[in-house]
């Protein structure tokens, strides 16, 4: 078993020196030491998640309290185990072995979702990035038993979006309730959690997508499987979507962004028996959705369901799909310094797929 007393005694990390705006500082920080049932993980890249954004500046008016100065943001980090914690003699995982660090870093066991099998919503869980040290940094602990393995043969910059974004999506088409051949519409297809909705929609579960976005995106949207391409810029989604779909509608619409427009717009899409997925997380003030009418959706027998991240077998079947090749990220990758003209270019739109931060 390795000892933290042969590895460095500071290590970089990315913080947010200044919550409330968008702003990043590289630090130096000691080195853990992994508790009992922990691994230390010498991470090596971290995707960047729009909800490192959220959780920043804090817009997101759900949660329970504001981000606190030097907080290590990151959710999606991949690297391999170091050094064991006390009570590990007997994990799967070991000394060597490649992980990954998802949203939820550590999660109870013991409260009624997760003895249900909701792991995802654990009552109890710590999120990686808020209140507990994330992946934009070099070092970092975790739960033996909630690590993530990653595929041998999956590259540590292609699956760390998949943690979280891909995870996400996958869940969320799971929960939609539609079926192979049938029609789901993505809003914001072209995104980092849309543009890997799109290719597993199609690709892995052969569901015919209708992507929306702005017409900026309509390339990478068509490359990764869609059938067809809406600009939501032109004010005429709905008509659109019914033209594609033979008058009916949709049998699933995600909302993967965070605009209460897209919301707006989504039970507009939808057929008979429909499911509208929430996915992305508006900021700002608390808004319900603004098309949801209780006649039509009884008229109609639609309904409505909420996505957080998925569980820990779904993140499994998540990278599965990567490492046969069928989801592959469109990503950039940039160093721990860039960080804050990447959150720059995310607060305005201007990101195509994900970026990766390269943490070597």
């Amino acid at each position: 078993m390795a000892t933290t007393s042969e590895l460095p005694k500071k290590y970089k990390a990315v913080i947010y020196d200044e919550p409330g705006k968008i702003s990043t500082k590289v630090v130096e920080l000691d080195m853990p030491t992994p508790a009992a049932g922990e691994v230390l993980v010498n991470l090596t890249h971290s995707g960047v998640c729009h909800s490192d954004l959220g959780v920043m500046t804090n817009r997101w008016a759900g949660l329970p309290h504001p981000t606190q100065p030097g907080q290590v943001g990151g959710h999606e980090g991949v690297g391999k185990i170091v050094a064991m914690g006390p009570g590990t003699e007997n994990s799967t995982v070991k000394v060597g072995d490649r992980v990954g660090i998802k949203w939820i870093s550590a999660i109870c066991s013991n409260c009624p979702a997760c003895l249900s099998g909701h792991d995802g919503v654990c009552f109890n869980q710590k999120i990686s990035g808020y209140y507990t040290p994330g992946t934009f940094q070099q070092y970092v602990t975790g739960p033996a038993s909630y690590v993530t393995p990653i595929p041998e043969s999956l590259a540590s910059d292609a699956a760390a979006p998949m943690l979280c974004a891909g995870v996400t999506v996958y869940s969320a088409l799971k929960k939609s309730g539609a079926q192979a051949g049938e029609f789901v519409v993505l809003l914001g297809a072209g995104g980092g959690l849309g543009h890997l909705a799109t290719q597993i929609a199609s690709r892995g579960l052969g569901m015919r997508v209708i992507g929306i976005d702005a017409p900026n995106k309509k390339d990478i949207v068509m490359d990764c499987g869609a059938e067809a391409f809406i600009d939501h810029t032109q004010g005429k989604a709905e008509e659109e979507v019914k033209a594609l779909t033979g008058g009916l509608g949709a049998q699933a619409v995600l909302v993967l962004t965070a605009a209460n427009g897209a919301y707006a717009s989504g039970m507009t899409l939808l057929k008979f028996g429909g499911t509208l997925v929430c996915v992305g997380l508006p900021e700002g003030e608390l808004k319900p959705i603004a098309t949801a009418y209780p006649q039509f959706m009884i008229a109609k027998a639609q309904r409505i369901v909420g996505v957080a991240v998925g569980d820990r077998r779904e993140a499994i079947e998540t990278l599965r799909f990567a490492e046969r090749g069928l989801v592959k990220t469109h990503f950039r990758t940039a160093k721990m310094d860039e960080l804050t003209g990447v959150f720059e270019q995310m607060d305005k739109g201007e990101l195509l797929g994900r970026v990766v931060l390269d943490l070597q």
